[in-house]
């Protein structure tokens, strides 16, 4: 994976880890400023996950599910949607709009929604379904292209 300045970087957060992450809008090459790959994709997961403190205290100011934007680290957003059962999603994104964020956002929750009721799916473990992905990816292609 690479971060490029169109891309966005998606990560579902459970109570103790992450179950879920995938890369959208992926260009060829395009990564912004300086550094390799791996640096940039290391510093996008590295603001992600630092966000989660204010995911948190965003969620005890919000009374809405989707929390917006959280956190901005130089061009970097962070916006976040939290579910009932407080499992987090999170959009490291370059300035894409609210309504297309909250329309994905509701999409993948009506997705994780379908996959919790799935007897062979266990509550709060990483997310392998490769009809789950396919699905998300559809998702991110009709909403953040």
């Amino acid at each position: 994976m690479s971060v490029s300045s169109s891309s966005v970087l998606f990560i579902i957060v459970g109570k103790n880890e992450p179950l879920y992450e995938a890369e959208f809008n992926k260009l060829p090459g395009g990564v912004v400023g300086g550094g390799s790959n791996s640096d940039m994709l290391r510093q996008s997961y590295f603001v992600l996950h630092s966000s989660l403190d204010l995911v948190e205290k965003a969620s005890w100011t919000n009374p809405s599910m989707n929390l917006k934007v959280v956190d901005k680290v130089n061009q970097q957003i962070v916006s976040a949607f939290l579910t009932a059962g407080g499992i987090r999603f999170l959009a490291l994104h370059y300035g894409k709009s609210d309504d297309s964020l909250k329309s994905f956002f509701m999409e993948v929750y009506e997705l994780y929604t379908k996959l919790l009721m799935n007897p062979f799916y266990s509550y709060d473990t990483p997310i392998l379904s490769k009809a789950f992905d396919k699905r998300v990816r559809h998702a991110a292609r009709r909403y953040l292209s």
